[in-house]
Parts: structure tokens; sequence; C-alpha cells
């Protein structure tokens, strides 16, 4: 899947509001996992609780991947229904790919997904994120 970090200036932003969201959630007693609340409930659940990721976008660019862990739908009495994505807490950093705006979460093709970045291989692949973020702004769409 693929949804814009709203509100996120930067990788460091996002990672701060995640912070937030783990130190909410644990001081309330609940999973310490972080979530994202949405009205939808993927109807491809059980593929993507099959090895499926998050692909954050920040700032037109697809940045991280987030393990998706659990599929909560939630029903409260007198409450739209919505649905909770829990995610495992860590951030994986992926090769930067511009994406153009869109609303909402999207589904994502496997043949689209950019690959991870792998911290132990040699320059210049393991250029530093907030580099490779500067040039890929410096290109047009």
């Amino acid at each position: 899947m693929i949804k814009l970090a709203a509100g996120a200036e930067s990788i460091e932003s996002f990672t701060n509001w995640q912070k937030q969201v783990i130190e909410q959630r644990s001081s309330a007693g609940l999973s310490a996992n972080p979530v994202h609340e949405t009205r939808m409930m993927p109807k491809r659940a059980k593929e993507i609780l099959n090895g499926g990721s998050m692909y954050w976008v920040i700032k037109h660019k697809i940045c991280l991947r987030q393990r998706i862990i659990e599929i909560e739908r939630v029903e409260i009495e007198g409450a739209p229904k919505f649905c909770l994505i829990h995610f495992d807490p860590e951030l994986v950093p992926v090769q930067v790919k511009r994406k153009r705006p869109f609303q909402g979460w999207r589904y994502y093709k496997a043949s689209d997904v950019p690959p991870d970045i792998d911290a132990s291989a040699p320059a210049p692949i393991n250029t530093p994120l907030h580099l490779e973020l500067a040039l890929k702004e410096a290109m047009v769409w």
C-alpha cells in the first residue's frame, strides 16, 4: 500500500510523529505499535498481511516503508466504523522515487515498489538519505 504522510515535512518529522504515537499508545495501555486510522477496510487485507508494507510519501517522494502487521476493524456503538492499520515500528528507507499527489491510500503494484536502501552497500548506493532527497528534489517530473 502507499499513503501520503500528511503533515510530515521531512523523514525526521515523520519519525518524531511516529514516536509520539507509540508513546501515547503505550501510556494508554495499548499496543506500542504505531497505527493509522482509516474509514475503509482494505479488501485485500489477507494479501497485505502476508508481508505487505505501507510506503510513505513525504513531500512528493516515496521515502520509507513500514511493514503492516495487523488490520483491525473497529466498531463503536453510535460511531461510524473504521479501520486501524498497525505497523511494525521499524521504518525502512527505500530508494527515493517521486510520486504525484493523491488522496487516501492506494494499493501498490509489486512491480512499482522501490527497493530498500541497503545500509551495508558501498557508495554511491549508500548515499545519505538527506542527500538523495536533495538530488531527487532537483530533478524535474
